[in-house]
């Protein structure tokens, strides 16, 4: 056996001559292949001049005096003046230098999936737990477009739960006791319930799935577009502060200062008109 078998290392053998030929081009391929850096993997045009030691992953297209001649995926090695293949080993993972990232040899591809899939836990700044097995420690979280790939240019956040019975939520905490949650929280409803105590907690508001009825102040099942469990209580005006009764008929307020003193008043589209008797609010 002539060299190991995993990276290719040349033995030095008995009665050899220029042994020390031999034990360079291992510590060449070593240089090479441990910790590896490479100036680019997308690089289709061979350099016309490169510095001593530039590594290149060799893509698709490639082209050059000697890089047409070379397997896609081999490391290009410029040394003396020249490129050089060197053959990768399955698992090496090579820093890219343009990109900023690792790539991994895998079943003879070069990919970055092989270093994030299956990841058990994943702490940013944090320990993740079995109980959360994602954690971030950070003044504020960025979810943005895929403006590299591209993406559609779209942004969407999922929460995907098992069955209608289970949870699909957001909960916000103050000292990791819960004060606030939205989603679908035991049925497929949208709901915001808060709590005092991280205990006890009441709906705020409910959207029924079924009909995009909303229920506020716990009132249940709504039976209407807009079901109030509880007094409703309407901003005042002055008469003189009213908004244009043109800007949609259906408006209703309170107006503190009326004629006959204060009372509920609805725009028709061109006034607004007391409810108690319809008359104009003057």
């Amino acid at each position: 056996m002539n060299a190991s078998s995993r990276l290719a290392l040349p033995y030095l053998l008995p009665q050899q001559a220029l042994k020390h030929l031999t034990h360079n081009e291992a510590l060449r391929r070593l240089d090479v292949l441990v910790q590896t850096r490479v100036v680019s993997a997308t690089t289709v045009q061979e350099p016309v001049s490169a510095a001593e030691g530039d590594l290149y992953i060799l893509p698709a297209g490639r082209a050059g005096p000697r890089w047409s001649a070379m397997e896609e995926g081999a490391l290009a090695l410029f040394e003396n003046g020249a490129f050089v293949e060197v053959e990768p080993v399955e698992g090496q993972i090579v820093h890219v230098g343009d990109r900023g990232g690792l790539v991994v040899r895998h079943e003879g591809h070069w990919s970055a999936a092989p270093l994030t899939r299956g990841l058990g836990r994943l702490g940013i700044n944090a320990d993740a737990s079995d109980g959360n097995r994602l954690t971030v420690a950070a003044d504020a979280e960025l979810l943005t477009y895929d403006a590299r790939t591209p993406g559609s240019g779209d942004a969407r956040k999922v929460i995907n739960k098992a069955a209608t019975s289970r949870t699909a939520s957001v909960v916000f905490q103050t000292g990791f006791s819960g004060r606030a949650e939205f989603g679908l929280v035991g049925s497929d409803d949208l709901a915001l319930r808060v709590s005092a105590d991280g205990a006890a907690f009441r709906d705020a508001l409910r959207v029924e799935a079924a009909t995009g009825h909303v229920a506020l102040g716990g009132g249940g099942t709504p039976v209407c577009a807009l079901d109030v469990a509880g007094t409703l209580r309407l901003r005042a005006f002055a008469k003189a502060d009213l908004p244009p009764a043109g800007t949609g008929a259906g408006q209703i307020a309170f107006v503190s200062d009326d004629a006959g003193g204060a009372v509920v008043a609805f725009s028709d589209g061109v006034l607004w008109r007391r409810l108690t008797d319809r008359a104009p609010v003057v």
